[in-house]
């Protein structure tokens, strides 16, 4: 008997699979968005972080065989106090130039000679001028002896009656005469002896000497050139033939902030780097306060002396760093001193703020400061050592602000 086919649509299909539960494929949903979440959260939260650098806390032992701590770090100069450009007091025609730069040259040797031609011949005419004197002062002479004679036998001969009284008054007065020219002449000898002097002083000027012993450290002119000792004929003048340093005469100036000058005082210990020679401290002392400040600048010149010279290695205009060191009681015991760079800190006067960082934020500190050392800044409290500060805070970080250290630093 045939089944109807409305009757085989009811029929239950066994082989056919179970439809699988909607709870599973929720729960796979639900955690796929729970992962997206969290990473979006920490991408979120670590780009909000400050990414900034950081140095340690260092700590160094103080020793008073090597001298106080830096109260003070300034930059400044090497300087000559004796410097000169060496020029003619004449004006003339460079005919010999006989320096060259890195010469060492001595007091008076010569350093250049201008044309000399004018000057021979005003000495020659002068010595002759002289020798002329001399010949009519010779004459003259003579002339007042032979007038001597003559006054000597009227004088006889008017005791005598020999002869009249106007005679003998006319060989008073000839006398008199050649005694008075006798003197114009030996003035006039004077004055071509004199006329000589200044015509020998003339020559003399045409050789240019060393003002005093050193080092020439520029030659300014060429054989060929005009010379003058005043600026004159535009760019075709030189007025000066080269430069001279007295070495022995270094020392160094720095500009002192006339907020810490009260730090700086005569005598003064000093610790003096060259720029050029990073590696290498110079010992030296403080010569003396300029007394007077750069209204502009709100500073005040500083002069210090180097405690030995004679390195070659100190030139003069080289770039220098300067820690001023405080005076050690050789009785005391050596002190630890906590150090941190000095960009590190937020200053205001001998107190300042820094920030410590602890497990990715940072925390805000107050801290006390003492001198500057050349390796940074003393923090006498506030701090350890081995913590981990910022460099150069951003103005927009704050205590308890999320940091990322970037790599590299601290």
């Amino acid at each position: 008997m045939a089944v109807p086919d409305h009757l085989e649509d009811l029929r239950i299909d066994r082989s056919a699979r179970p439809a699988e539960s909607p709870w599973r494929r929720r729960i796979l949903l639900l955690a796929l968005a729970v992962l997206i979440v969290g990473v979006a959260a920490w991408w979120l939260v670590s780009g909000a972080a400050i990414e900034v650098e950081t140095a340690r806390v260092v700590e160094l032992q103080g020793n008073a065989a090597t001298g106080g701590a830096s109260v003070l770090d300034a930059s400044g100069y090497v300087v000559a106090r004796r410097e000169a450009t060496a020029s003619s007091k004449i004006t003339g025609r460079l005919v010999e130039v006989a320096i060259e730069e890195g010469m060492a040259v001595e007091e008076g040797q010569m350093l250049a000679r201008l044309d000399d031609a004018n000057a021979r011949r005003a000495l020659e005419l002068a010595r002759a001028q002289l020798a002329a004197a001399v010949s009519a002062l010779a004459e003259l002479e003579v002339r007042r002896r032979e007038a001597d004679l003559d006054l000597r036998r009227v004088s006889d001969l008017a005791l005598e009656g020999v002869v009249s009284r106007s005679a003998l008054d006319t060989a008073q007065a000839e006398r008199d005469a050649r005694v008075a020219q006798l003197a114009a002449a030996r003035d006039r000898v004077e004055v071509a002896r004199r006329e000589g002097a200044l015509r020998e002083q003339e020559l003399e000027d045409t050789i240019i000497r060393a003002p005093f012993d050193g080092v020439v450290i520029s030659k300014d002119a060429q054989p060929g050139e005009i010379v003058s000792p005043v600026s004159a004929g535009g760019g075709f003048t030189r007025t000066g033939i080269g430069t001279i340093v007295d070495m022995a005469s270094l020392e160094i100036e720095v500009d002192v902030n006339e907020a810490y000058i009260q730090r700086v005082q005569t005598g003064q210990p000093v610790r003096a780097t060259l720029d050029a020679y990073p590696d290498w401290q110079i010992p030296g002392k403080v010569i003396t306060t300029v007394p007077a400040a750069d209204r502009e600048k709100a500073t005040v010149k500083v002069r210090i002396g180097f405690d030995a010279l004679g390195d070659a290695r100190i030139l003069p205009d080289m770039g220098v760093k300067v820690a001023f060191q405080a005076e050690v009681d050789p009785r005391a015991a050596p002190r630890a001193r906590l150090i941190v760079p000095e960009r590190t800190v937020r200053r205001s006067g001998a107190t300042g703020v820094v920030f410590v960082v602890r497990d990715g934020t940072v925390e805000r500190r107050a801290v006390s400061i003492g001198g500057t050392t050349a390796g940074g800044v003393e923090v006498r409290a506030g701090l350890r050592a081995g913590d981990e500060v910022v460099l150069s805070p951003p103005a927009e970080l704050e205590d308890g602000a999320a940091v990322r250290v970037r790599k590299g630093s601290g």
